[in-house]
């Protein structure tokens, strides 16, 4: 039996990768992340859950509600804790930019004439057209 030519520095599957570095649930879930074109290695779409990184990758990764970038520090030999996925990446990832934060009090004000009308104003509107029902 030959052995496999191991390439030069550790590469593993880009789904194997995701999956141990706890940015998918499973695998399968990974595949499919990867088939919706939702990945990019060093700026390169991939589409193959079998595309191999290594080390010094960047991954850039259009999750949900964010994204991500990530740079591959080392692969991975398990899906462990997060303290031991967190070792595999550096997050490169810009924070995201802060939301103003309402008070209660600005919360609680409307707009002037959005929303229901007050009872003031409902006068002020019957004012301006005529009966319909012919009172």
């Amino acid at each position: 039996m030959a052995e496999k030519q191991s390439q030069p520095g550790p590469r593993q599957r880009i789904d194997k990768w995701l999956f141990f570095a706890r940015m998918v649930k499973s695998r399968s879930l990974a595949q499919t992340f990867i088939a919706s074109n939702n990945v990019r290695v060093n700026g390169d779409l991939v589409t193959q859950p079998s595309f191999l990184v290594k080390p010094g990758d960047r991954i850039n990764l259009a999750l949900e509600r964010r994204d991500l970038v990530l740079v591959v520090k080392s692969g991975g030999e398990r899906r462990g804790p997060f303290e031991e996925a967190r070792l595999l990446y550096d997050d490169l990832t810009p924070p995201p930019e802060e939301q103003k934060r309402l008070s209660l009090f600005e919360q609680a004000q409307r707009a002037p004439g959005s929303g229901r009308p007050t009872k003031k104003e409902r006068r002020e509107i019957d004012r301006l057209f005529p009966d319909v029902d012919g009172d």
